[in-house]
C-alpha cells in the first residue's frame, strides 16, 4: 500500500512539531515561531473560507478529494499542537510553583524553640536565660 502525499506531509508535521517542542521549547526563537505560526495559520483559514474551490484544487494535488477533508486533516494538526503546547506550559508551570513553594518554606522557616539537648535535660529555653528574679 502507498502512501499518498497527504499522509506522508502529515506525518512530516507530526514529527516536526514533536521534535520542535522537544528542543526549543524555552528559547524565545521558539516563542516567536509559534506567533508567526498562527498568524500564518489565520491568514490560510481566511483564505479557505473566502475562495474554497482554491482548497479543493490543492486538496487534489496533494490526493485528498475535498478541500473540507484537507481542512480537517490541518486542524487536527493545529489542535496536536495546541495540545502539546498546552502540556509543555503547564508542566513548566508546576515546576516554576514547586521551586517558589521550596524558597518561601525555607524563607519562612522557623526555628523551634526547644532543642533536643533542652528537653534532654529537664530545662526550657525561657527559664535558661533567666536571673531567677521574678519579673512582674
Amino acid at each position: 500500500m502507498t502512501a499518498t502525499i497527504i499522509q506522508l506531509l502529515l506525518l512530516v508535521a507530526t514529527f516536526a512539531l514533536v521534535f520542535y517542542f522537544l528542543s526549543n521549547r524555552r528559547k524565545a526563537r521558539a516563542r516567536a515561531g509559534v506567533k508567526l505560526g498562527f498568524v500564518l495559520f489565520v491568514i490560510l483559514a481566511v483564505w479557505a473560507v473566502l475562495r474554497p474551490n482554491d482548497l479543493t484544487v490543492v486538496a487534489n494535488w496533494v490526493g485528498v478529494d475535498r478541500g473540507t477533508d484537507l481542512l480537517l486533516y490541518f486542524l487536527v494538526i493545529a489542535f496536536f499542537f495546541t495540545t502539546m503546547s498546552t502540556w509543555f506550559r503547564f508542566r513548566e508551570l508546576e515546576v516554576r510553583y514547586s521551586r517558589l513553594a521550596r524558597a518561601v518554606a525555607l524563607q519562612n522557616a522557623v526555628k523551634p524553640e526547644r532543642d533536643d539537648a533542652d528537653t534532654a535535660s529537664g530545662t526550657d529555653s525561657d527559664s535558661a536565660g533567666s536571673t531567677g528574679s521574678t519579673q512582674l
